[in-house]
């Protein structure tokens, strides 16, 4: 890890916690040249690799956590939550496609994980990302998934 102060070579870890949600390793570094031993912190988080997301139309693209972010985002949108809650879901999704163990997953696939757990962080988040996902096309389908969502909630009180 190079130094963002000197671009020294040469940092050494003098502290590693593990985040709130168990998701990330927080390290504090130090830089070793004697004249700058600037201290700073680097975070680690798990990377999904090498899985490669095959499209509606047969086509395929390596994962790209930024899409998946967007959505979730966009369903979010001026909904009550914090960024960590945020990339907790995130990881929690991620944990989910990885453990398909595949070196594929279909945009079908990672649309109904989503849904899933959307479904227990928020729930208008939920309705707004199925009405995209089923491409609702009248109110009726609307007020069915409405329906279920409901019947969903009373079954877990």
């Amino acid at each position: 890890m190079f130094c963002p102060v000197c671009s020294g070579k040469s940092t050494r870890v003098i502290d590693s916690r593990l985040s709130a949600d168990s998701l990330t390793v927080r390290r504090r570094r130090e830089c070793e040249k004697a004249k700058c031993a600037f201290r700073f912190s680097t975070v680690e988080e798990i990377e999904i690799l090498d899985v490669t997301v095959v499209k509606r139309n047969g086509r395929r693209e390596s994962y790209n956590r930024e899409k998946i972010e967007s959505g979730l985002k966009k369903s979010l949108e001026k909904r009550p939550y914090t960024d960590v809650q945020f990339r907790t879901l995130v990881h929690t999704i991620e944990r989910e496609i990885q453990k398909g163990r595949g070196s594929e997953i279909t945009s079908r696939d990672i649309g109904a994980i989503l849904m899933e757990q959307l479904r227990s962080f928020d729930k208008v988040a939920y309705i707004r990302y199925a009405s995209v996902y089923h491409s609702f096309e009248d109110v009726a389908t609307f007020a069915e998934e409405l329906r279920k969502l409901g019947a969903v909630g009373k079954k877990k009180k």
